[in-house]
């Protein structure tokens, strides 16, 4: 029977609630859909004609340099992004706030580095698919949303992966979801209170189980570790030591 060795001191399960340079560079006909999307952010916003006007002529001359120096049809695409960039700044739309909801605090760091974002870059200019991508690739994160709030604002909603239990098995320890995955960069030894279960194939086998003691609290509360024995049945350890 694997050994059974947990430490730490007993705190809540679940950690306290609590987003630097982006984007490659623009190219042609394939970022058509992208530059839309950042004009269209400009398009909704209420402006006052001077502004609208202002906009308008930094578009015109930067089109205008385009053509003159001969830049090809693949480069414009590139060179409107930069126009909207330029007008996105000067009528103050750059990013200066991120809100990160539903990340745990020891998630949050991570989540904050998958952003790649930085203060005062033009908030029309962010791909929002690739920040939601990246974010989504991180190990704590089960799904996110990323929503451009005009003028200055980020906002990323988060759902972690579910914690189930603390997993040992080879003399290490790993904290797991509800489908028995490891989450990477979570501490098990923060995590005391969540069940603690052994051996080889526990990761899998968990989901069954647990939900069936937490039926019978008064049992629960004896449990020390569970188990696996042969992957194929369970052995549960209680707090004084008995089988």
């Amino acid at each position: 029977m694997p050994a059974v060795v947990r430490g730490g001191r007993r705190q809540n399960s679940q950690a306290p609630k609590r987003g630097a340079p982006a984007g490659a560079s623009r190219g042609g006909p394939r970022n058509a859909p992208a530059t839309a999307a950042k004009v269209a952010a400009l398009g909704k916003l209420d402006l006052s004609p001077r502004a609208v006007m202002i906009a308008l002529f930094s578009g015109v001359i930067v089109l205008g340099i385009v053509l003159a120096t001969g830049a090809r049809a693949d480069r414009i695409g590139a060179s409107i992004d930069q126009g909207v960039a330029s007008v996105a700044s000067g009528l103050g739309l750059t990013l200066d706030r991120v809100h990160i909801t539903g990340a745990s605090e020891e998630a949050t760091p991570s989540i904050r580095r998958a952003l790649q974002v930085q203060a005062g870059q033009p908030i029309t200019t962010l791909d929002l698919a690739a920040i939601q991508a990246r974010v989504q690739s991180v190990g704590w994160v089960e799904s996110a949303r990323v929503v451009r709030l005009l003028p200055d604002t980020l906002i990323v909603e988060v759902v972690e992966h579910d914690r189930l239990a603390v997993w040992q098995t080879g003399g290490r320890a790993f904290v797991v979801d509800g489908s028995g995955k490891i989450i990477p960069g979570a501490d098990p030894g923060r995590y005391p209170a969540l069940p603690l279960i052994v051996g080889q194939g526990a990761d899998q086998a968990a989901s069954e189980i647990l939900p069936l003691l937490d039926q019978r609290p008064r049992l629960m509360s004896r449990v020390d570790a569970l188990v696996r024995v042969d992957e194929r049945r369970w052995d549960l350890r209680l707090k004084d030591g008995s089988l």
